[in-house]
């Protein structure tokens, strides 16, 4: 099975970094994680991976992205964790994935660990109230890189009429209407996959 970074470039990634012409070294693969782990403050972790690993780095196009992106969400666990797994492993098989998550939590790790501790410390205290209305607000951060990333990767890769209605009715039904996740991706799954293989037969 040939490995997704492997593959021919497929023209949707748009702008790009600069190109690798040879699988990064595991020490390169650790510090592009780990500086993804710096960067990204108050959540929005997907929009920081695609701009180290797609735009920065150039070792995954943007469908490449997409593809470990929704396999991610699909298997059990942490989305950003399994996409570094996913990334890790496409470039430099089982050493690369677990070198990809070692870079991604190694210094939020001690990070939470240290607010931690002065969040338990403070509370109550006078003035104590300034991390937790820190933290609160760094969630308006979070969900505007979410967003940005999305429509970003839809603006590149949602191209026809079918997978644009299956993007809505997916956020629609989850993000409006509050429906269980497992039950929308239980039927929506089957109609995409069923829509992308009539579109490649015709």
């Amino acid at each position: 099975m040939t490995p997704l970074c492997s593959q021919p470039r497929t023209g949707l990634n748009g702008p790009m970094g600069k190109q690798e012409s040879s699988q990064p070294s595991l020490a390169s693969l650790f510090m592009g994680f780990l500086r993804i782990g710096m960067s990204s403050f108050g959540g929005g972790l997907t929009a920081w991976v695609r701009r180290e690993v797609v735009q920065r780095q150039g070792w995954l196009d943007d469908q490449q992205f997409l593809s470990g992106y929704a396999l991610s969400q699909l298997v059990p666990g942490a989305t950003n964790v399994n996409l570094a797994v996913f990334i890790g492993a496409q470039l430099r098989g089982p050493p690369g994935a677990a070198i990809a998550v070692a870079g991604l939590t190694a210094l939020p790790l001690v990070l939470v660990l240290i607010a931690g501790a002065v969040y338990f410390n403070t509370r109550g205290m006078p003035g104590g109230t300034w991390l937790s209305s820190a933290l609160a607000g760094m969630g308006s951060v979070a969900i505007g890189l979410s967003l940005g990333t999305g429509i970003r990767l839809a603006r590149r890769n949602i191209r026809r009429v079918g997978p644009a209605c299956i993007t809505a009715v997916v956020a629609l039904s989850i993000g409006v209407f509050g429906l269980p996740l497992g039950r929308v991706l239980l039927v929506m799954m089957p109609l995409s996959l069923l829509l992308a293989w009539m579109t490649r037969q015709r």
